[in-house]
């Protein structure tokens, strides 16, 4: 899994009903876009992250750039 900077990551539920988490990247501490990745969720808080299976990274668009 390789991501860089602004991209967002998308954390799926693991539980039915349980909602899907999304975030920012706002900082990659891997060689070449690899993880741990810090990503800042919609909600506000930061976590340090390891993305496992339930998770998908979305390259940013030109448009937030």
């Amino acid at each position: 899994m390789r991501a860089t900077v602004g991209d967002r990551i998308r954390v799926k539920g693991r539980v039915a009903g349980m909602k899907e988490h999304v975030g920012e990247i706002v900082e990659v501490r891997g060689a070449q876009g690899e993880p741990p990745y810090l990503v800042r969720f919609d909600d506000g808080h930061e976590a340090l992250m390891y993305p496992g299976p339930d998770c998908l990274i979305e390259p940013r668009s030109p448009e937030d750039v």
